[in-house]
């Protein structure tokens, strides 16, 4: 840790260790730690990625996607529609479509993961392929705010999207340095799946399903590979 902390201040300005507001358990805001592996302007350089992002299709449009949505199955516009119908952007839509739109497109843009992050400072990328960047969350751990299993703590723009009854369980679990996530399915840029684990993690949570994750957690710490998360 005192090696990567020099590694870092001798690289680029700014501080060491990286604070930033992290959503917990029950929806608990704290101050999460890692080492910095990102330049001073990271966070303001956010907007400038989101087309990048792994977890969205990049591919269409915003208009073209909401067009994919205007043929309902369940209805014969307009004569027989399933729903009362809205106009959207000019266009005539059921609600249940539009509804359906608007979750899919807030699942799009909860989570973020950028494939090569510019961001990232080359000391950052060695920290973060050998997961040292993680070692000041055992802090949390003592402090209380996470325990070392559980669901990751969400950033709070990512949080806030988070907010019905099924996508807010993942908030009743502790957060934690690692969990179902990390171990099966950290390697797919699925919004989906993800939350699925994070659920499920809630709803198996016991001292022998911590102990099945740190087992298989250990050998990745051993992986030397690259990470954007």
């Amino acid at each position: 840790m005192l090696l990567a902390a020099i590694a870092i201040k001798i690289e680029s300005k700014g501080p060491v260790i990286y604070v930033s507001k992290r959503v917990g358990w029950g929806y608990d805001i704290f101050d999460f730690y890692k080492f910095r592996t990102m330049y001073l302007d990271a966070d303001k350089r956010l907007n400038e990625l989101t087309g990048q992002n792994a977890y969205s299709d990049n591919q269409k449009s915003k208009e073209d996607k909401f067009k994919e949505y205007l043929f309902c199955p369940d209805c014969d516009l307009p004569d027989h529609a399933c729903s009362p119908l809205l106009y959207i952007h000019g266009f005539q839509i059921c609600e249940n479509k539009y509804l359906e739109y608007k979750r899919d497109m807030r699942k799009a843009n909860t989570f973020i993961k950028v494939k090569n992050d510019p961001r990232i400072t080359k000391v950052g990328k060695i920290l973060r392929a050998a997961h040292i960047d993680e070692l000041p969350q055992f802090v949390n751990v003592i402090k209380g705010d996470m325990s070392v299993v559980g669901n990751r703590p969400l950033p709070t723009y990512e949080a806030e999207n988070l907010t019905t009854d099924m996508l807010s369980y993942r908030f009743l679990a502790p957060a934690g340095i690692t969990g179902l996530w990390q171990v099966n399915g950290s390697h797919k840029p699925d919004p989906d799946e993800r939350m699925k684990l994070d659920n499920k993690y809630f709803e198996q949570k016991n001292w022998k399903t911590d102990l099945i994750i740190i087992l298989k957690t250990i050998p990745s710490l051993f992986t030397f590979k690259s990470r954007n998360l």
